[in-house]
């Protein structure tokens, strides 16, 4: 199972994809999350320490330069940079999860098109076509990863929604995007939900109900600004992670 995940910045991506990576892992399964944002918070969500030595793949640009540096006698860059060797040399551990910061990947498109993507582009697409684990990737907040082709192969994304109208409006963009991306699967998640009034906003502006709904967390706040890990912090929390995991599986099985 490989499952991505959008939103709106600030809606609570990572803390959710956090929580469904300890319900994935608990239940038996080989987890993999790939921090793929910009600004890296998934260490922290997980409770990993000495999180400031964390350097993201994206930004260890002489070793990227290297990957992928011009090929002997000719004026082009290696289109097949070397990268098996990456996850044994920069995978994280926490409590049986598995954890790569590999930080944005640009293009074009975002105002880069170095060579250097070249290597984490390769990269993503080797760690997501591993068979034998499930593979959460957190991606970038808002729409415009989902134009650069980077998480193509995903068996379904999750768009993070929380019951303000900003949020649904970037989460139908998102939506929209990612139909023409053709990711098999889209679902929403709601957020911050407060009571039945915010389940009714959502799915009224969304045109359907979220496959599920986390409530508004004041000890996952606590957690945070503790710097400790969210994972570990609310169980009813757990338990709406855990019925997120349960749907998707059902909905992948349903092919």
């Amino acid at each position: 199972m490989k499952i991505a995940i959008s939103g709106k910045g600030g809606v609570g991506k990572t803390t959710i994809m956090g929580l469904l990576a300890r319900q994935t892992q608990q239940s038996g399964r080989q987890v993999l999350v790939i921090d793929a944002d910009p600004s890296p918070h998934m260490a922290q969500a997980l409770g990993v320490e000495n999180i400031s030595d964390i350097t993201p793949i994206a930004d260890m640009k002489k070793m990227l330069a290297e990957r992928a540096g011009k090929v002997e006698g000719s004026p082009f860059y290696n289109i097949n940079p070397r990268v098996d060797d990456l996850p044994a040399q920069f995978m994280l551990e926490k409590d049986g999860i598995r954890l790569m910061v590999l930080g944005a990947i640009q293009t074009a498109e975002g105002g880069c098109a170095c060579p250097e993507n070249t290597v984490l582009k390769r990269l993503l697409t080797k760690l997501l076509l591993n068979p034998g684990q499930t593979v959460l990737l957190d991606m970038e907040a808002g729409v415009e990863h989902l134009g650069r082709g980077t998480i193509a192969g995903v068996d379904g994304l999750l768009i993070v929604v929380i019951p303000t109208r900003s949020s649904v409006r970037t989460g139908l963009k998102i939506q929209k995007l990612a139909r023409e991306s053709r990711i098999p699967r889209i679902f929403f998640v709601g957020n911050l939900v407060a009571d039945q009034d915010d389940e009714l906003f959502l799915a009224d502006g969304l045109g359907e109900k979220p496959l599920v709904c986390f409530p508004d967390s004041s000890r996952i706040r606590k957690a945070e600004r503790a710097d400790q890990p969210i994972t570990e912090a609310d169980e009813a929390m757990d338990r709406v992670a855990l019925q997120l995991l349960a749907a998707l599986v059902d909905r992948i099985a349903q092919k």
